[in-house]
């Protein structure tokens, strides 16, 4: 219950945050990732609660409710760290690579994070439910996941990688493989 808690406040959150924007006339904006500069490093924190405008925010909010609910299942914990991951492995690798002079906003890093979650949780869990959790994420979300990684003007393909990245390694990360692996290294 907890961790569908967090998943409704960091939706509302996003919310809430456009509907300042819109009032301070886009100002919230401008701290997003910025790449390879000081002020971008903290971006990496706002930019998945900011959006340029209620219709990138409404295309945003439906897949991150869904699959967010879906990882929410398994727990505070589990969603908690999975958007982690998600959130720093999808802003650093935008901050790393993305266009200079750019600013990225919008939680579609993380939509691709929860996505390739669900996606490869099944494989790497060897689990009936969590491999027909992927298969439910690829028929409704799959064209949506491809065509994001795809350049296309104003949008952030590294945003998109870099969060499906961060999806495998949260999956890779919480299966019990490896976290049996994890446990096994020694000192």
């Amino acid at each position: 219950m907890n961790g569908l808690i967090l998943v409704a406040a960091m939706a509302a959150v996003m919310w809430i945050s456009e509907i300042a924007d819109e009032v301070l006339g886009g100002r919230l904006d401008a701290y997003g990732i910025e790449p390879r500069t000081d002020e971008g490093l903290a971006g990496i924190a706002f930019a998945p609660f900011l959006h340029a405008g209620f219709g990138h925010l409404i295309s945003n909010t439906v897949p991150f409710l869904v699959m967010g609910v879906a990882i929410a299942l398994g727990g505070l914990g589990r969603v908690a760290l999975v958007t982690v991951v998600v959130i720093v492995v999808s802003g650093l690798g935008t901050w790393l690579i993305g266009p200079a002079n750019t600013d990225t906003i919008g939680a579609s890093g993380v939509v691709f994070g929860y996505a390739t979650y669900l996606l490869s949780r099944g494989l790497f869990d060897r689990n009936a439910v969590s491999l027909l959790t992927g298969a439910v994420v690829a028929v409704l979300f799959g064209g949506a996941l491809l065509s994001g990684l795809a350049p296309e003007p104003g949008i952030s393909w590294q945003a998109h990688l870099f969060g499906a990245v961060g999806g495998v390694l949260a999956a890779r990360t919480l299966s019990g493989r490896g976290r049996r692996q994890h446990a096994a290294v020694p000192a």
